[in-house]
C-alpha cells in the first residue's frame, strides 16, 4: 500500500515527527510512505485544510496513493474538506480504538487526526498506536464479529451512494479557481512523487497544463 502524508500549515512543524512515526509503524508491514508536506511552517507552498482535501482527492482518484493520512489542529476541518471531494472516505481518529474500528467497520481510504488538540506528552506514542491499529490488521473485516455482514453490506451501499452524489474529479478541477488548484500542487516534491504514480492521464495532463 502506498500511503501519502499531508500536513496543513498550522501543524506543519510536526511533519517530520509524524512522518517518522508513520514510517516506523507501516514500513515493516511492507507499506510505502510518500510525504507531500508541508515540511515546515515556512514552506513556500502553504496548504490549508481545504487544499489538503483537494490533494487527498487527487492522490486517491488517480491511484498515486492508496491511502492518505492528514489532519489539522482538531482534525475536524481536514476531515470535512476531504469528504467534500470525490473518491475520499475520510474518518476522524483521536485514539487507537478509532483507528482499528474505522479500518474494520468503515473501510475508508483517508484519516484526519488532531495534531494540536490533546497533543502533548506522549503524542508520538499515541500516533504510533493509532497507526498500528489502523494499518496492522487489514481492512473491512468488520467488528464485532456478529456485525460483519451488515457492516460490509452498508459499506457497499455507501460506496454506491457516493458514486452517485459526487461529480468526476476532472470536472470539478475545471470549475475550481486555477490559482487554488495550482497552489495545492506547488509543493516542493509534488511532481516527483505524483506523476510517476499517477494512473489517470487526463488529470495528469490537466495539472501539467496549469
Amino acid at each position: 500500500m502506498r500511503i501519502a502524508l499531508i500536513n496543513e500549515n498550522s501543524q506543519a512543524a510536526k511533519n517530520s515527527m509524524i512522518e517518522a512515526t508513520l514510517r516506523k509503524v507501516v514500513e515493516p508491514m511492507g507499506h510505502t510512505v510518500d510525504n507531500y508536506g508541508m515540511y515546515t511552517a515556512e514552506d513556500e507552498c502553504q496548504l490549508t485544510y481545504v487544499k489538503c482535501g483537494l490533494l487527498a482527492s487527487l492522490l486517491l482518484n488517480t491511484g498515486a496513493a492508496d491511502y492518505v493520512v492528514t489532519g489539522c489542529g482538531t482534525g475536524e476541518g481536514a476531515m470535512l474538506a476531504c469528504n467534500s471531494f470525490p473518491g475520499v472516505l475520510c474518518g476522524h481518529l483521536v485514539d487507537p480504538s478509532d483507528g482499528y474500528m474505522f479500518a474494520q467497520i468503515n473501510d475508508g481510504n483517508c484519516v484526519a487526526l488532531p495534531f494540536a488538540k490533546d497533543f502533548g506528552w506522549g503524542a508520538e506514542l499515541k500516533l504510533e498506536m493509532i497507526f498500528q491499529q489502523l494499518f496492522g490488521f487489514g481492512h473491512g473485516n468488520g467488528y464485532p464479529k456478529e456485525r460483519v455482514e451488515p457492516e460490509q453490506r452498508n459499506k457497499k451501499i455507501l460506496d454506491g451512494v457516493k458514486a452517485l452524489t459526487y461529480r468526476p474529479l476532472i470536472d470539478i478541477l475545471a470549475d475550481l479557481d486555477r490559482d487554488f488548484v495550482k497552489s495545492t500542487i506547488s509543493g516542493a516534491h509534488f511532481a516527483e512523487l505524483f506523476y510517476p504514480n499517477c494512473k489517470d492521464e487526463k488529470i495528469a495532463a490537466f495539472l501539467k497544463s496549469i
